[in-house]
Parts: C-alpha cells; structure tokens; sequence
C-alpha cells in the first residue's frame, strides 16, 4: 500500500536539486532530466474526528489532499487523521471548495472563533497556505452559521439564520395564561452575503417572512433555513425551509401535524429585498437539507431535494418564473421501488446526472442512525438505480455528508463507516462505471464526511 505524504514544495525542491547535482562533470551528458509534474485537480478529503461519541464529529475536522490521479489508485493510503491540516473549527467545519478545487473556504463552526471565515490555496497532502485576509459573519448570523457558496464563479458565499417568537395577545393576568390568545409564530430571517474574494461583507438583510393566514392560525412556522441558491438569471436568492407547528390552544409543540407542501424563500438578487415563500403541491416537506447542498442549477432551472416528505424525497424543480414547476414529477421512492426514501446528500455533474446519498426504510441501524446507500439519478430522464459498486455498512454515516467533487462527468465520494477504513469511488456519470479509488485510514469514532 503507497501511503501519501508528499508536499509538492518539497517535490520541487528535491528535484531541482537533483538537476543541479546532474550537471556535475561525473555524469553523463545523456542524463535523463525528471518530467514535470503535470497540472492536475486537487482532492480534498475531510475527515470529523470523533468527540464524545462515535460519529458525532464534534473533535474536530482534518483534511488532506492528493492529486486526482492519486484519488483513482487503491494502492495510494490516506489517513487525515493522523497527517492532515485541523481546518479551525470548535466542531465540524463547515467547508467549501473552489470549482477547481485550487482554493478551501472554511467558516468556523461554534465556540470562540464561530463563524470566522478563513481561505486556504490547496498545495498538497497537509499543506493548505492561508490567503487573503479574515472577516467575521458572526455579528450578524451568529457563531453557529450555516452557509454555502454559490455557483458564481468562486465570487460568493451566502450565510443564513432564523428567529421564532410566538405572538400572543395577553387576555389573562400575569399569573393565568388560560386567556391568552394565540396569533402566530413570527420568523424573522437574516441573510448575510460575503465577498469570497476580498473577504468582506457584500450585504445582510434581516426580515419577517409570513406563511398564509391559513396557515399560521394553525400553528405553522418557518423554523429553519439554510442553502441559498442562485437562480441562473442570477437575480433572485431560493433558501430552503423547515416548517414547525405549535398548538394554538396551547402554544406547545405540535407532533403527528399534517406535512404542508415544500416551500421555498424567494429574495432578489443582489439586494436581498422582497421576500416572497413559494410552495410545491408534489413534494411535501422539508428543502433546507442539512450538511450538503441541497439544490442546484441545472438548464435554467434549480433542483431541489426534500426531506421528511411522507411519500419519500423528491428532487424539485423551480423554473426560470421563480415559481415550482408541479409539472416535473420526480420521487425516490418510485424511481428506486423503495419506501421511506430520504435524501440525505446529493450532487449533479453538468451533463444532469447526478449522484444521491439516501437512506430509506431497509437500511440498518447502525452506530450513527440508519444510513447509508449512493444512487445514480437523470435529471432529464427521471430515473435512479443504485450504485452497487459501492458497498454498503451499516455504520456508514452520511447524515454530516457535506462535499461531493465533480470533474467533468465524474463524481468523487468518500465512503468509509465510522471507525472503520474505507475508500474514495469515483463515478463516470455518463458510463455508470464505478472506479475504486485509494484507501481511507479511519480513526476510532471518527468518519469522513466528503471530498473537495
């Protein structure tokens, strides 16, 4: 097994070395001079190091990078745990690639440096060069933030929060809220976009957002958000929510509640002015995912995934008029002959075929939750079949799955139960065909949460 610890600096200094030393009159004037290294795409995987329990991910985030040609050979052996860069962080990191995969963006996730936002050039196994100069999202998201970076060019990252207060008129005395009449649950967002560049803040924007009437005298909230997407006209922001419910004749938490449609935050772009909530009358749910992307442009259109739909996630679209297209009808569950379908990664290549990491209800419960399974999806054709290659563990966490790389039509993904070795695949999204690249060297309790 080839372990990697090469730093390309190194490499270059040993070899310019070498040719020095080749011009010494004791050698041959034939003396073959090294190629070159070629340019290639960096590899970037992350490892979540364990913290108090297994799979949980709280000790810290480690990553290490090798050449894509490295990435494809199973005799290659990486181990981040015990070789690579600590992407400062108090938990998990919350990662970010360059679509070159040249440049790490990293935002700081809890703790005293929460919500920092540091860049690193990709320079080889440990080494990641810091560059540019920090800025702090914190005051205005928090040291918690969750936030993605949006596909225009490398430019900018979008972070997001949500606060909830119920609105209650206060009919009774202090002592006796038997009177109290219940309202609604205000959602007051915030949106925050930052200069991935120049390392600066372009615009925030706070706002309330309202459900129906309907609705919201029901006892229905937006709770969470999180995974701004551009549209491709470039003009309007979508956040995916979560919905909640409380009972209005209580005000406590609701459970066992019908799932209303999935709904969608519309902003425009770039002053994040005039909120408006789009909702689908297919998918029923969730659209604001989790660690992962949760949706992309693809064609002029923007594919969503959702969660927690009764039926088993869809993957949505919202069309060129900012509006579902109720039209496109693309569920999980049907496509793969499945039941409990839930969509807990996901990533497409620009031919649109994509690659899915979903649990559903045959997976086994394993050290971290019931996880576990990739499927191969067309957009255009509407159709899924699961990757067979890539085998399966019940201890495979993919909940905090956070990178997918694409390169060209291939899709890289780390796969790896917690504590256990494991592997990079590499997915032709044209062929299907599915390489077994190098080796994962696990630490106990800890997992790999994806490649960048």
């Amino acid at each position: 097994m080839k372990q990697i610890f090469t730093n390309p600096k190194a490499l270059a200094f040993i070899l310019a070395f070498g040719a020095l030393t080749a011009c010494s009159d004791d050698i041959n004037d034939d003396t073959v001079t090294p190629n070159p290294i070629e340019d290639t795409r960096w590899i970037t995987v992350a490892g979540a190091k364990m913290g108090d329990n297994p799979g949980d991910g709280n000790g810290g985030t480690l990553i290490y990078a090798v050449t894509s040609e490295d990435a494809k050979d199973p005799t290659v052996s990486i181990n981040p745990f015990e070789n690579g860069f600590i992407a400062p962080s108090n938990r998990t990191a919350r990662l970010q690639s360059s679509e070159d995969g040249s440049t790490i963006f990293n935002i700081s996730y809890a703790g005293d440096t929460g919500g920092n936002y540091t860049k690193y050039t990709v320079e080889g196994g440990q080494t990641f060069t810091p560059t540019g100069s920090e800025v702090s999202i914190a005051p205005y998201v928090g040291t918690a933030p969750r936030w993605i970076k949006l596909f225009d060019g490398d430019q900018t990252g979008s972070a997001v929060y949500v606060s909830t207060e119920h609105q209650v008129d206060d009919n009774g005395t202090p002592d006796d809220a038997t009177d109290d009449t219940y309202n609604y649950t205000e959602a007051k967002i915030g949106v925050v976009t930052l200069d991935l560049v120049n390392s600066s803040i372009n615009e925030f924007k706070e706002h309330v957002v309202r459900l129906s009437a309907e609705e919201e005298a029901k006892g229905y909230y937006i709770s969470r958000i999180d995974m701004p997407t551009l549209n491709k006209a470039g003009d309007k922001l979508y956040i995916g929510a979560r919905l909640s419910k409380v009972d209005p004749a209580t005000v406590e938490n609701d459970s066992g509640y019908e799932i209303l449609g999935s709904k969608t935050i519309v902003l425009d772009y770039p002053s994040l002015l005039n909120p408006t909530v789009i909702t689908s009358t297919l998918g029923h749910g969730n659209t604001n995912g989790y660690r992962s992307i949760n949706a992309f442009e693809y064609g002029g259109s923007v594919y969503q995934a959702n969660q927690s739909d009764p039926e088993g996630s869809y993957i949505l679209k919202i069309g060129a008029d900012n509006e579902y297209d109720n039209s496109y009808n693309f569920n999980l569950n049907d496509a793969l002959g499945i039941e409990g379908a839930y969509i807990l990664a996901w990533r497409p290549a620009a031919n649109g075929k994509a690659v899915v990491a979903y649990r559903h209800n045959g997976s086994q419960d394993g050290l971290a939750g019931a996880q576990g399974f990739f499927a191969l999806v067309d957009l255009n054709a509407k159709t899924a079949t699961k990757i067979d290659a890539i085998p399966y563990d019940p201890d495979f966490y993919l909940f905090q799955y956070q990178g997918f790389v694409v390169d060209g039509t291939e899709i890289y993904v780390t796969q790896a139960p917690v504590g256990k070795n494991g592997n990079i695949y590499v997915i032709d999204t044209e062929t299907g065909v599915v390489t077994k690249g190098a080796e994962l060297v696990n630490a106990e309790g800890s997992h790999f949460i994806g490649a960048f």
